[in-house]
């Protein structure tokens, strides 16, 4: 019998394992993904600028009759990552779902760009990406295939505009998320065949808290503001569909693709 379309949307019995869950398009990817039927477990940032404090995400969450745990981490530190999927699995028995929204951005001349900065960017941009892909693959490609979705597991990486375009001032951001979008197309060749889909978003500008400094840049802002056809800044809501789409049955023949997400810009 053919799916219903409620159930090529379902994600009922399964988890969701989100990073940078806590604000912004993440969080509001984290929610929709529990709205659909999803158990949550938020990688939370832990390092000397953040704490555990906020749980928005999680209370939210709890809200809508889903289980939703926190673990902690430091995204730019390897080992810090390599205790997760052994914690994740202590909470449950199987992971459906890998949403890597965790994301830093720092703007400098690439002439002075500091080392530290590229550093810190490329660690929590590119490579914790790759690690927890690398390691909740491998548990998803030794885990049976889903009764409901069919497929061993679905992941989805957060990419930008600047996985296509160099931006300015943005070198190390810009080379992380071109970075991501490659992975994204190396591991669904690999992947795809075994049962594992693995595919990309690609946000254009949204009203977040990594856009404030453009966003107070009334002359850039109005240029950019110029090119959107949608003539508006993205909202977090504006991803909440796409999410469920690329982790539910819906998208069982979708792997290697990056959707972009913009209001138009790139048709442009």
């Amino acid at each position: 019998m053919n799916p219903s379309i409620a159930q090529l949307f379902s994600l009922e019995g399964q988890t969701a394992v989100v990073t940078g869950g806590t604000r912004g398009i993440g969080q509001a990817m984290a929610i929709a993904l529990a709205e659909a039927g999803a158990d949550i477990i938020l990688i939370q940032v832990r390092n000397l600028l953040r704490d555990l404090s906020n749980t928005s995400t999680q209370s939210t969450i709890h809200s809508l009759s889903r289980k939703c745990d926190i673990l902690p981490a430091d995204l730019s530190l390897p080992s810090q990552l390599t205790p997760l999927l052994p914690s994740i699995l202590s909470l449950v028995p199987r992971i459906d779902i890998l949403l890597n929204a965790a994301g830093i951005q720092s703007r400098c001349p690439a002439s002075s760009f500091p080392s530290e900065s590229w550093d810190a960017v490329l660690s929590t941009n590119l490579t914790s990406v790759f690690t927890l892909c690398r390691d909740i693959g491998a548990h998803m490609l030794a885990q049976s295939p889903h009764p409901i979705t069919h497929r061993r597991g679905s992941i989805i990486n957060i990419c930008s505009l600047l996985s296509f375009q160099g931006g300015i001032t943005v070198p190390a951001y810009a080379a992380s998320k071109g970075g991501v979008l490659q992975l994204t197309k190396a591991l669904s060749n690999e992947w795809a065949g075994k049962g594992v889909n693995v595919n990309a978003v690609a946000p254009g500008y949204v009203g977040t808290d990594m856009n404030e400094a453009l966003m107070r840049d009334e002359k850039r802002s109005t240029e950019i503001l110029a090119r959107i056809p949608m003539g508006r800044w993205g909202e977090p809501e504006d991803f909440k569909g796409v999410a469920v789409w690329l982790s539910g049955r819906g998208s069982g023949y979708v792997s290697g693709e990056c959707v972009v997400v913009d209001g138009g810009w790139m048709g442009r």
